[in-house]
C-alpha cells in the first residue's frame, strides 16, 4: 500500500505527537507516584507523632484506671463473699455439731421422739447445698465484676472539641 507524501508527513507528525503524549503521561504518573509515597510517609509520621500518643494517653487515663478499679472491686467482693461464706459455713457446722451431740439428741428424744431425723444421710445435705449456692454467688460476683469492667461507658470516650490546625476559630468551613 502506497501512501502519498502528504499522508506520510501527517502520519509521522501524528506518531511524534503520540510519542510525546506517552512520554508526558509517564512523567505525570512518575510524579503522582512520588507524591503518593510522600503522602504515605507523612501519614506514617503524623500517626506516630499524634495518634499513638493520644491513644496511649487515653488508655492511661481511661482504660487502666477502670481495670484497676475492676480488679480492686473483684478482690474486695471476693474477700467479702469469702468472709460471708466462711461465717455461714462456720455457723452451719456449729449447728450441725450441736445437733449431733449425744446430750442434745437425748434431750430432744425425751421431748419429742419423732422430731429427730434418722442418723443416716443421703445426698449432699444442707452443707453441700450451701457450698454449691456459695459457689454460684461467687461466680455471679466475678461475672458482674467482668461485666462492669468491659461495659461500654459513653462518657469515657468523648473526644475533646479541638479546632483543626490551620483553621481559625471564627471561620466557617464549607462542605
Amino acid at each position: 500500500m502506497s501512501l502519498s507524501r502528504k499522508r506520510q508527513k501527517e502520519l509521522k507528525r501524528l506518531r511524534s505527537s503520540a510519542e510525546d503524549l506517552w512520554g508526558n503521561q509517564q512523567e505525570v504518573l512518575d510524579r503522582a507516584n512520588a507524591v503518593a509515597r510522600e503522602a504515605s510517609r507523612q501519614l506514617s509520621a503524623l500517626t506516630q507523632e499524634e495518634v499513638v500518643p493520644r491513644v496511649r494517653s487515653g488508655y492511661q487515663a481511661y482504660v487502666r484506671p477502670g481495670l484497676s478499679q475492676a480488679k480492686e472491686f473483684a478482690s474486695s467482693a471476693g474477700d467479702t463473699v469469702e468472709r460471708a461464706v466462711g461465717n455461714a459455713l462456720g455457723s452451719v457446722l456449729s449447728i450441725g455439731d450441736i445437733a449431733n451431740d449425744a446430750r442434745v439428741r437425748r434431750a430432744v428424744q425425751r421431748v419429742a421422739p419423732s422430731a429427730l431425723p434418722p442418723a443416716k444421710k443421703s445426698g449432699p445435705g444442707f452443707g453441700g447445698s450451701l457450698a454449691i449456692a456459695a459457689g454460684i454467688v461467687v461466680a455471679a460476683g466475678i461475672a458482674y465484676a467482668v461485666w462492669q469492667t468491659f461495659r461500654a461507658d459513653d462518657e469515657l470516650w468523648v473526644a475533646d472539641d479541638e479546632p483543626a490546625p490551620g483553621t481559625g476559630t471564627g471561620s466557617a468551613s464549607a462542605l
